[in-house]
């Protein structure tokens, strides 16, 4: 923003220079001279399609596309992300890049008051970071277990020959993700002891990251050649594997079937948004950080497209993926199903024990040779009668089980990838490139932590690979709160409650401060400064109005949602060996409501903070310019004094 600076008078100017929180140095100076930078364009798109492209593109966004009317969900996410998601996305992108700060130097920069936004991004990102770190543990040990030949969840272990009731009751992949890798409790009440394997992978987890994040964006960067690129190759390669199974096509045609009538659920709309909202990354500092790195004319308008872009295509290339591979899982229970069925009804009709109106019209005799939409025309006639406890074999139902976060990557996609041959090196792969993904979002994740710390305080600034290697040890220690037997619960709490309420409050504040604040027509003004050529008009009324309105009714219906609806957590019961809904005890929903406080409190605090100190210093200043007046007017009373006599 050279040719029109950000608004600072010599109030807030020298309000700046004391910071939010102990003394900082001024603002004004916000691109230091010895400012770390990209060594390429390369570098820096690496990074930014790292950190927006994670977990969520593989295994949120399908489940959404699926739950949500499929091909209906995509042209509403596309619609969202154009009108909402990119327009934002672009905002932070040439915001970080004029002033060349984190998060906490750029809305400090534009006014003292608005410094509490670069605060709660930070403290969101930490959240994220304890919990994300978790999911690479888990995805290591995995990776570690994927060594073996057969894989140790492709079949139920046997205590003498007896097989374990609790696996026999769900699954193979169940019982080793619930048993083996998490040793899970029935509920968040019941803590457990710590799991040692989970402790010794956060561990290497952290390790990674520090060493990755050692010296800042040129060891990161490093990393990001290779955690970047491989996903794409393991999910090409995924790809091709998984449209040669058999299913896979019709796994596919029932992830895209259109379903129109989803755009009238306002829930869908919800859904939609906050998907667009975290897949971009919007809110965390992180996009601002990494962009700060960049040359002031760099394009970052081209940058806001291309990188959306290839984060969409990144989701619908891994829901392709997801759903060939449940499709051929899918397949292969619905014949099982069958099978099983058909041998029953064998049994029954060898007994005499079916009626001759109710005989099947296919060849029950060999069970094999049954279609599965023979038994289902059979089953929806007769198979809630009373000859017997028959199942529906429905290939649809089949494929909505587990298709959603942990559910999907560490159960249901295990399980197919156990069914293919050479199913070890497949495993190695997969958790390889989740490993990968989640790499990538981390080192981001910790730059929107670490950036805006480092710039806003000399002291950290100056000592920023101690600031790292502390940050990581104090992440690891927190984090064992997340390897206990009741770990997961803390995940999924975590997950669900942490970020999303505050980071939409962050991205209304973000939003509202440079379109009304700042001026959405001087800010157009500052980006035409940077690249040498006005962006569009439309980017104004997107800003003002309907990217403002379309996250403040998010907001609102999120805080609804969170309000009206008691918060839930799928336990895994022992005796049950399925997943049961509970619903938080009350300590949780303490807990909770004290993480969403704590991330949007730093916004409020700030601005108060600043108003009592401006009125603070006003007062101060009027004192110190009536002291001298009044000390002039006894003065020339007591010469006219002197001179006239008493």
């Amino acid at each position: 923003m050279e040719t029109q600076p950000l608004p600072l008078d010599s109030k807030s100017a020298e309000a700046e220079a004391n910071g939010c929180i102990g003394d900082v140095e001024e603002s004004r100076s916000a691109e230091p001279a010895a400012r770390a930078g990209w060594n390429s364009k390369l570098e820096y798109f690496l990074a930014q399609v790292g950190f927006s492209v994670g977990l969520g593109n593989v295994w949120r966004f399908p489940y959404l596309c699926h739950q949500n009317g499929g091909g209906a969900f995509l042209l509403l996410y596309v619609l969202l992300m154009l009108l909402v998601g990119i327009p934002l996305f672009f905002l932070e992108l040439a915001a970080g890049q004029a002033i060349r700060q984190g998060s906490i130097g750029v809305w400090k920069y534009i006014s003292p008051k608005l410094a509490g936004i670069g605060y709660s991004s930070c403290v969101v990102c930490f959240f994220v970071a304890l919990y994300y770190n978790v999911i690479l543990a888990w995805s290591l040990f995995y990776l570690g277990s994927s060594f073996q030949s057969p894989l140790p969840w492709k079949e139920c272990p046997a205590t003498g020959n007896v097989t374990v009731s609790e696996c026999k009751m769900s699954s193979p992949t169940s019982y080793f993700w619930y048993r083996k890798a998490l040793d899970i409790t029935d509920s968040i009440d019941e803590t457990g002891t710590f799991n040692p394997y989970i402790v010794g992978c956060l561990f290497a987890a952290w390790t990674i990251v520090c060493m990755g994040m050692f010296k800042g964006i040129k060891s990161s960067v490093k990393v990001m050649y290779f955690s970047s690129i491989f996903p794409y190759v393991v999910l090409f390669c995924f790809l091709v594997r998984g449209l040669l199974l058999d299913g896979a096509k019709e796994g596919i045609i029932f992830m895209f079937y259109p379903k129109l009538d989803t755009w009238l659920d306002i829930q869908v709309w919800r859904q939609a948004a906050t998907q667009v909202f975290f897949a971009l990354g919007l809110g965390f500092g992180s996009i601002i950080a990494y962009s700060s790195y960049n040359p002031k004319n760099n394009n970052c308008h081209r940058d806001a497209f291309t990188v959306s872009f290839i984060n969409f295509m990144t989701s619908v290339l891994a829901t392709l993926v997801v759903f060939a591979v449940l499709g051929f899982r899918a397949k292969n229970k619905v014949a099982e199903c069958v099978l099983s069925n058909v041998q029953f009804l064998s049994e029954l009709i060898s007994s005499g024990l079916v009626p001759r109106n109710k005989m099947p019209d296919f060849n029950y005799s060999d069970p094999q040779s049954v279609e599965p939409v023979e038994y289902r025309f059979w089953f929806e006639n007769h198979g809630d009668s009373d000859l017997g406890n028959f199942t529906d074999c429905d290939l649809g139902m089949e494929m909505q089980k587990g298709v959603e976060g942990t559910g999907l990557a560490f159960i249901a996609f295990t399980e197919a990838i156990s069914l293919l041959p050479g199913s070890p090196f497949w495993s190695a792969l997969f958790f390889l490139m989740l490993l990968n993904l989640g790499l990538s979002t981390m080192f981001g994740t910790m730059e929107g932590i670490l950036a805006p710390l480092a710039d806003t305080f000399k002291v950290l600034g100056n000592n920023k690979t101690k600031l790292t290697v502390f940050s990581c040890v104090v992440g690891f220690l927190i984090g064992l709160l997340f390897t206990q037997r009741c770990g997961n619960y803390f995940v999924m709490m975590f997950d669900d409650y942490s970020a999303t309420l505050p980071l939409i409050i962050v991205v209304v504040f973000e939003t509202f401060s440079v379109a009304w604040l700042y001026g959405a027509d001087r800010f157009l003004d500052d980006i035409e400064g940077m690249l040498g050529w006005r962006p569009y008009v439309v980017y104004k009324y997107l800003w003002k109005y309907i990217c403002l309105i379309a996250m403040l009714v998010l907001l609102g219906a999120t805080t609804v949602r969170t309000i009206v609806q008691t918060p839930t957590y799928l336990s895994w019961s022992l005796t049950k060996a399925t997943e049961v809904p509970l619903e938080y005890p009350g300590w949780a929903l303490a807990v909770l409501a004290l993480l969403i406080i704590f991330a949007i409190m730093p916004v409020p605090l700030c601005s108060i903070y600043y108003i009592l100190r401006e009125r603070t210093k006003g007062s101060k200043e009027e004192g110190e310019l009536r002291r001298p007046v009044r000390h002039s007017a006894a003065m020339s009373e007591m010469n006219r004094r002197n001179v006239t006599g008493p």
